[in-house]
């Protein structure tokens, strides 16, 4: 069966204003989404905690003491993976709240729960960071 090119204009003419009801949806689906992500951000960040390691600056030399004496044992000395996996470039995939999280929460067994006083969370994250 072949349509006359008048049906066929006259069949996506009909369509316009419910594809365009569908696009306005998808859009405002997405938006919400967004939202939705960025206050669970916001939420996770306005943890007082979090909030005050990420306002100080980490030192990294400290930071790297900090692993040393801390995580080397499961990590690794130089961050590469032992018990525990490679650290090298986490920042690249983890944001720093995620990384302050895993850190403090000791909810990925064997790790245990650390939360180190903010100015060494912050140390710690800086030498993360710099991996």
């Amino acid at each position: 069966m072949t349509l006359a090119p008048e049906t066929l204009k006259d069949q996506v003419d009909d369509l316009g204003p419910l594809l365009r009801r569908a696009a306005l949806i998808l859009v405002a689906l997405f938006v919400a989404i967004g939202l939705g992500l960025g206050l669970v951000r916001y939420i996770q960040a306005a943890d007082p905690y979090i909030h005050e390691v990420l306002s100080l600056e980490g030192n990294i030399s400290q930071g790297e003491a900090i692993f040393k004496m801390n995580c080397a044992v499961c990590h690794g000395f130089e961050a590469t993976g032992e018990v525990g996996p490679t650290l090298v470039r986490v920042s690249d995939h983890r944001t720093k709240v995620s990384l302050i999280k895993q850190v403090i929460s000791g909810q990925t067994p064997p790790m245990p729960q650390f939360q180190p006083d903010p100015q060494a969370m912050a140390d710690l994250l800086g030498y993360l960071e710099s991996l």
